[in-house]
């Protein structure tokens, strides 16, 4: 399809015209003298091949050309006008897309504020959310398929990412609810030896499962994980069947299961932190404005049951 060449200047002038009939006025609505009013017409006609307007006495007219235009001409200005808004509006963060990617937990804890911070305060703005382990998170930010994760135990040493921590929460124990231990406030974690474990795979969260692994190991032993499960909620349903105990992060006490009591750890001095991931000099401006929704500082869930 030919894309005729038209200056705006020429279509704007065009359609004042055919609204004022009256050259001086045109002009004046344009800001321009009289003169190069007529000359952008005539520049215009020459282009269509036939007269635009009919001039008489006192009065000016559409032609049968101008009036066959006018309305394609309306249609341009319009969609020129609509198009630096929207391009305007993207440019600014205003709208547009945000994929975010998020840990099935953090469903229970910062998501939904988060998510509703934001939506507040940019309604237009479209949000996909997938829910992703950290580690598929993670290559799905280097491949530019989502623009932010939120995700447990961020890592280290990671050129192509920035991270910001936005919860710090301690451990807590996850007990069939007959445990013996179960009957305590709180659980000296070396208790746990001998018992069987249930816990992420370490493929989906690497440095959650060695943060875990490693209190376990500092209270000097080693778990013995019999049974894996993707999300957390799995594992406490397999805590539920008798299946063995979990060392989980405290947000987790809000799956509410009739069979699993969730008990404080001592020493309750270890914490895991739940951070935003972005990618590293993105200019994307939804990313800067997620970032600043979610706010420099880590929040505390606090330790209560």
């Amino acid at each position: 399809m030919e894309r005729p060449e038209v200056p705006l200047p020429q279509l704007h002038a065009f359609v004042v015209l055919a609204e004022e009939l009256h050259f001086g006025r045109a002009a004046a609505r344009l800001g321009i003298a009289q003169p190069p009013l007529s000359q952008q017409i005539r520049r215009l006609e020459e282009r269509v091949g036939h007269p635009l307007f009919e001039r008489g006495p006192g009065r000016v007219t559409l032609s049968p050309a101008g009036r066959a235009l006018l309305p394609a001409a309306e249609r341009a200005l319009a969609g020129l006008a609509d198009g630096l808004a929207a391009a305007r509006a993207a440019g600014s963060g205003r709208t547009g897309r945000l994929r975010i990617g998020f840990a099935a937990s953090l469903a229970l804890t910062v998501l939904p504020g988060l998510l509703r911070d934001f939506r507040q305060r940019f309604p237009d703005v479209r949000l996909d959310i997938r829910e992703m382990t950290t580690a598929p998170q993670l290559d799905a930010l280097r491949e530019k398929t989502i623009d932010v994760g939120l995700l447990r135990e961020p890592p280290s040493g990671e050129p192509e990412l920035d991270f910001r921590t936005v919860l710090s929460e301690p451990f807590v124990a996850v007990l069939p609810s007959g445990h013996p231990l179960a009957a305590r406030r709180s659980v000296p974690l070396e208790h746990l030896a001998g018992e069987p474990f249930v816990l992420l795979p370490r493929a989906v969260g690497p440095r959650l499962y060695d943060r875990i692994t490693g209190l376990c190991e500092t209270a000097g032993f080693t778990p013995r994980v019999s049974q894996h499960a993707v999300e957390w909620q799995t594992v406490c349903a397999l805590v539920e069947t008798g299946l063995g105990v979990s060392v989980a992060p405290a947000s987790i006490r809000r799956i509410r299961l009739r069979g699993v009591a969730f008990r404080r750890i001592d020493p309750g001095t270890a914490r895991t932190g739940v951070a935003v991931a972005w990618r590293r000099n993105d200019r994307d401006p939804l990313v800067g404005h997620l970032l600043a929704t979610v706010g420099p500082e880590p929040c505390d869930p606090g330790t209560s049951e």
